[in-house]
């Protein structure tokens, strides 16, 4: 349940109050009995702070987050790693890649 601030306009008494959300507001003072008891806009009892908080709780089947890449993809493209020529195990796929490495990020 949620608290609500009132504070009357008459002889200017605050008060925190538990309420339902389905009750209806308050309307009489109880320190005056006048009919000026307002309810007070207040900021939440929470904030959600930080990026990624939403990716990395309450995620349901284990499953690990995706690590982030040490280099950007341009950075591959810019400077190919050219396979091995002694590599006969390579597979034959890599070695036809147009120079990209096993290590590359489209194998």
């Amino acid at each position: 349940m949620p608290i609500y601030a009132y504070k009357c306009d008459a002889c200017g008494h605050a008060k925190d109050v538990l309420q339902k959300m389905s009750d209806d507001p308050l309307t009489d003072c109880p320190a005056c009995g006048a009919p000026k008891f307002n309810k007070q806009l207040t900021a939440p009892g929470f904030q959600l702070k930080g990026t990624g908080w939403y990716a990395t709780d309450f995620k349901g089947g284990g499953a690990a987050a995706v690590p982030a890449a040490a280099g950007t993809a341009a950075d591959a493209v810019a400077a190919p790693s050219p396979a091995p020529a002694s590599d006969s195990a390579a597979p034959a796929a890599t070695a036809s890649a147009a120079g990209c490495a096993a290590s590359c990020a489209c194998h």
